[in-house]
């Protein structure tokens, strides 16, 4: 390949600068030139790369996998960070030993201290009282300060074996409280009260 002395006269490289050498011109060129005809290109770049045939995948085959893997779901997790609150590092203490105590703690289990003895004190006998039994199917007690609605409807249904309705409760002015048991309509309040020894 040869090279035009006359290719970088022509041109704007030249012609915009009037101070630059001819000399230094021509030589540029041919060192443009002899550098194109000595370069080594590596064959790699100059052919086209090949298809891996053995990595392409059956299209199916890729497409269950693809369906499996949505399917089971997200299979990591992303650990959260733990907040540092000390500036010094400690080994932790991981060893934990099966307890094998020389004696109990406690020498005898705990006991339930409200059961239902303890929640319904005692059936109320008063005019009121009574009157609450014949009009409107209702039981009075004076029950534990402690005790709720639920809890006292369960201590009727054990003690009495009968099914509350509903239950009302109020604290009296003495500090103790009074519990109105509204029976279902298959229990008469009258019998219940002569089988409890009220009437």
């Amino acid at each position: 390949m040869g090279y035009d002395p006359n290719h970088f006269i022509g041109s704007p490289y030249i012609c915009w600068n009037q101070t630059l050498n001819l000399r230094l011109a021509l030589l540029l060129s041919r060192r443009v030139f002899e550098d194109l005809r000595t370069r080594v290109f590596p064959l790699s770049r100059l052919m086209a790369p090949k298809a891996d045939s053995s990595k392409k995948a059956d299209p199916k085959a890729q497409a269950l996998k693809t369906a499996k893997a949505v399917k089971s779901g997200a299979t990591f997790k992303k650990k959260a960070k733990k907040i540092r609150t000390s500036v010094t590092f400690h080994r932790p203490k991981t060893l934990k030993k099966d307890r094998n105590p020389k004696y109990p703690r406690i020498s005898a289990p705990p006991r339930n201290k409200l059961d239902h003895y303890q929640i319904l004190k005692y059936p109320l006998t008063t005019e009121s009282a009574m009157k609450k039994i014949e009009d409107n199917n209702t039981l009075v007690f004076i029950v534990d300060l402690r005790a709720d609605k639920k809890k006292i409807k369960d201590a009727v249904k054990k003690m009495y074996d009968i099914q509350a309705k509903k239950v009302n409760t109020l604290i009296r002015p003495d500090g103790t409280k009074k519990a109105y048991v509204r029976l279902t309509p298959d229990y008469d309040a009258l019998d219940v009260a002569n089988k409890i020894g009220i009437i």
